[in-house]
Order: C-alpha cells, then sequence, then structure tokens
C-alpha cells in the first residue's frame, strides 16, 4: 500500500481586522429617498439615533428636508435639532409656529443653544410662542455667564419631597417622568424647596413599600451653585463620577443638574480654550468664522509676540561685535533657538496639565520645577554631548576647519545648548505657575509666549558664551 501524502499543517491566520461598521448614514439616506409611505417611514425611523438623522439633515435638500419634518412630527424633531450645529437655517423652513413648538420640546439648556445662534428679533418672536413656564426655564439659563456652571445646567430633572413614603415618591416619580428623562437621580427638598439630598433610582425601586423614604436619602450628596465659575469646579464635578450633580441657588432652592453629558461637553469646550491659549489665540475658532473676527483673535497675541521679538532681534544686536568677529558661529543659532523652545513648551504642557488637574502645595510647585529643571539638564547633557562631536566632525571633515577650532566651536554650541534647555525647562514650568499665582488662566502662558522668552535666554547664553570662551578665552577671531 502506498504511503499515504502527508499534508502539513498550516494555521490559519488569524484576522485582526475591526468588524466593518453599519453606514448608518448611508442606509437612512436610502430609506428617505425610496418613496416609502409616510407612517411606514416614520416606523422605520424609530430604529436609528437622533444624532445620525441630525447627520443626514444636512446632507437633503430643502425638498426633502420638509418631507422628512413631515414624518418625524414636532417631538422627534426636538431630540434631533438638539445635534445640529446650524440650526437656524432648518428652523427658517418651519415656519414660526412649528419652530416654536421644536424649541419648547428640548431640554431648555439646548433650546438656550438654539436660540442664540438666532437675531434678536428672531428670538424673541419664538419666546412669545413658546409655553411661559418652558420660556420660564430658557431665561433661567440664559441669565448666567458663559462662564458660569449655572449657564451649562439643564431643568431636566426630577424632585420630590422628603416626607413622602415610599409609594408616593414612585407615583411622583411616574408622573415627572413623562417630561423629564433625566432619573437615574432623583433629588430630595425640604418643605421650602431647599435641596435635602439625593436618591438613586436603584434604590426606590427595591426598597420595600414600608420603608422609611429618609433612610434612603443621601444628604452629604455634592452640590455646586449656579454663580460658580465652571473654571472652579470643573475638577470637583469629574471627580465625583456622577450620572448628574444638583445646581442650586444663593438660597439652596434647587434650580437644575449639571449631567454627565454636559459634563463631557464643558470639558471638551475648556480643552479648547486651553488650546486655543496655548496657540496664542484669545479665543477659539471654529471653521464657519468669518475672516475677520479670525484675526481679530489672532492679532492681540501676535503684537505683543511682535514687540517681544523686538526684544529678542535688539539682544542679538547687542552680540554684533561677536558675530563680526566669528561669523561661523551664526549658522548654528536656529539650533540653540529651536531646542530651548521645544523644551520650554513641554514643560510648559507638562505644568498646565498638572495645575489642571491638582491644586499644588508652595512645595510641590518647587518640586516640579526642580524635576523639570533636571530633565531639561540631562536631556541637555544628552543632546549638547552628541552635537559636540557631531557637529565638530563636520566642521572639521565637510567644512575643512582646523580641528581645534572645528571642536571648540561644538564645545560651545554643547556648552550653550546644555544651559539653555536646563532654564527653558524652568522658564516653561515657573511661568504658569506664576501666571495663576497672579490670578491669570495658566494657558495664557502660551506656547508662543514661551518660544519666545527661551529665544531670549538662548540668544544670551549662546552669544555669551561665544564671547566669553571663544573671542576672549582662544582668541578666535574673523574665521
Amino acid at each position: 500500500m502506498a504511503e499515504e501524502m502527508k499534508i502539513p499543517f498550516l494555521p490559519l491566520e488569524e484576522d485582526t481586522s475591526a468588524p466593518t461598521r453599519r453606514d448608518y448614514a448611508g442606509e437612512l439616506l436610502k430609506l428617505l429617498q425610496s418613496g416609502r409611505p409616510l407612517a411606514e417611514l416614520r416606523e422605520l425611523l424609530d430604529d436609528y439615533h437622533d444624532g445620525d438623522l441630525a447627520d443626514v439633515l444636512e446632507q437633503l435638500g430643502e425638498t426633502e428636508r420638509k418631507r422628512l419634518y413631515r414624518v418625524l412630527g414636532t417631538e422627534r424633531m426636538s431630540d434631533v435639532f438638539a445635534y445640529l450645529e446650524d440650526v437656524g437655517t432648518y428652523l427658517e423652513e418651519l415656519g414660526d409656529e412649528i419652530a416654536a413648538d421644536v424649541i419648547e420640546g428640548m431640554d431648555a439648556d439646548d433650546a438656550v443653544d438654539v436660540l442664540e445662534e438666532l437675531d434678536d428679533e428672531k428670538r424673541q418672536e419664538l419666546l412669545e410662542l413658546i409655553a411661559p413656564e418652558v420660556a420660564e426655564d430658557i431665561q433661567l439659563i440664559d441669565s448666567y455667564e458663559d462662564d458660569e456652571i449655572g449657564s451649562k445646567m439643564t431643568t431636566n430633572f426630577v424632585a420630590i419631597g422628603k416626607n413622602l413614603t415610599i409609594k408616593q415618591a414612585m407615583r411622583s416619580l411616574i408622573r415627572q417622568a413623562a417630561d423629564n428623562d433625566n432619573i437615574s437621580t432623583l433629588y430630595a427638598l425640604n418643605e421650602d424647596g431647599t435641596f435635602y439630598g439625593a436618591i438613586a433610582l436603584k434604590d426606590l425601586i427595591i426598597a420595600r413599600e414600608d420603608a422609611n423614604l429618609d433612610d434612603l436619602i443621601v444628604t452629604s450628596y455634592p452640590a455646586v451653585y449656579a454663580h460658580e465659575s465652571i473654571a472652579a469646579c470643573i475638577e470637583e464635578l469629574k471627580d465625583y463620577s456622577e450620572d448628574s450633580i444638583p445646581v442650586l441657588g444663593e438660597d439652596n432652592r434647587l434650580l437644575g443638574v449639571i449631567t454627565a453629558q454636559d459634563i463631557v461637553e464643558v470639558v471638551d469646550e475648556e480643552l479648547g480654550e486651553d488650546y486655543a491659549k496655548l496657540a496664542g489665540l484669545t479665543e477659539e475658532e471654529d471653521l464657519q468664522e468669518p475672516l475677520f473676527m479670525s484675526i481679530r483673535k489672532r492679532i492681540p497675541w501676535l503684537l505683543v509676540l511682535l514687540i517681544l521679538g523686538m526684544g529678542v532681534s535688539g539682544v542679538v544686536g547687542l552680540f554684533e561685535g561677536v558675530v563680526d568677529a566669528l561669523p561661523l558661529i551664526v549658522g548654528f543659532q536656529s539650533l540653540i533657538l529651536g531646542m530651548a523652545g521645544n523644551v520650554g513648551t513641554q514643560s510648559l504642557a507638562v505644568t498646565i496639565r498638572v495645575l489642571m488637574d491638582d491644586d499644588l502645595t508652595g512645595r510641590q510647585q518647587a518640586k516640579l520645577v526642580f524635576k523639570e529643571a533636571r530633565i531639561g539638564l540631562l536631556n541637555g547633557l544628552i543632546l549638547g554631548a552628541l552635537s559636540f562631536v557631531l557637529i565638530g566632525l563636520y566642521l572639521w571633515l565637510m567644512q575643512g576647519r582646523e580641528p581645534t577650532l572645528a571642536f571648540a566651536v561644538s564645545g560651545c554650541l554643547g556648552i550653550a545648548l546644555t544651559l539653555a534647555m536646563m532654564v527653558s525647562g524652568i522658564t516653561g514650568t515657573a511661568t504658569p505657575m506664576l501666571f495663576r499665582k497672579l490670578g491669570v488662566d495658566p494657558a495664557v502662558a502660551s506656547g508662543p509666549l514661551i518660544t519666545t522668552v527661551n529665544d531670549l535666554v538662548a540668544v544670551v547664553t549662546y552669544y555669551g558664551l561665544a564671547w566669553l570662551l571663544l573671542i576672549n578665552t582662544l582668541n578666535f577671531a574673523k574665521i
């Protein structure tokens, strides 16, 4: 019998690629363009997220959008419109009566955002058509400054009296849940309407009917006051990690809540503002912003940096004698300036991140400055030694300079690089700390500002060492 041929076993290659995600936008476009009856289309659209419908709405023509409005109805449109960026255009297509109904169906904080996009006359017209109690909630949120936490709250919450029975509390919850969907945490109030504490929905559901409601209430539940600045309380809100946090008036009455979604949006806005400041902008920009508004946001810091840049140029001018005596060193100026700026920007980013997360003591601040100085020094020693070898070899072998001169210049450069990087680490750390102590946002100590300051430090260090070591000590001149 012939020997069977043995085929070696080859393991199948594992497919590590992620599954393809469904194209909800594509599916919705096909549905909306399928010509199905409105009733059937409405039922099919119930399976899709409001955010996906908002994305598709922006891809439709006016005729298709108006057909979609009839399919959705005002209640669903309220949810969809909350996801739109430029909602004013779509409200115009609805007419004032329907537009007012759509805004009325939104959470008050979303309604405020929508109304802010409209001109004053249009806003007032719609407010007059909205139910008085809804308009009151909108005006309450709108009454707070943009940097106050009250401007970010929502009035979508459930509140119950602390003296109710378990059965009465459940009835109150069911009654209010028809208009308020933030029900994972319920808020207990005193007889005078002031805030008493919070109850987890789960605890209320599983409680025995004869249990005491007060035993379920957490009276030490965290809260913020509406006039508190966002910057002052955002870290505290993040640390609590609750689904919602109550927002109180000065009389301790419950005005609204900050939900987890609100906190995410606030953090995103704060990061955007800090990034804008790090880039040397006075405010955050967006894609649709008019040209001259973008110029207005950028020009203030550019003027400050122009003046500082003139100062750096003036300092360089003080070393004209050094440059005239030893023009060779000018070619390596950009290396020193660039590395000093990079180190300063790194230290700045680390420091601002730490200052945002922690309230450092004086000792901790000093420890951070010392740490960044050591990092700058050690990195400077490594890169300075590397520069000494590589630039020395370049000047000697590639440019034909005398070995003594080549390595004297590269040695001066290496020492200057080490010192400049150490000082830049200190500057990038100490500057935002100083700004914070003066009551100024640390992010204002922006990348361009730190870079310009470090340019000044690097120029003085480099040309000062060149004057001292190369010209006065080693007597190299006109080379």
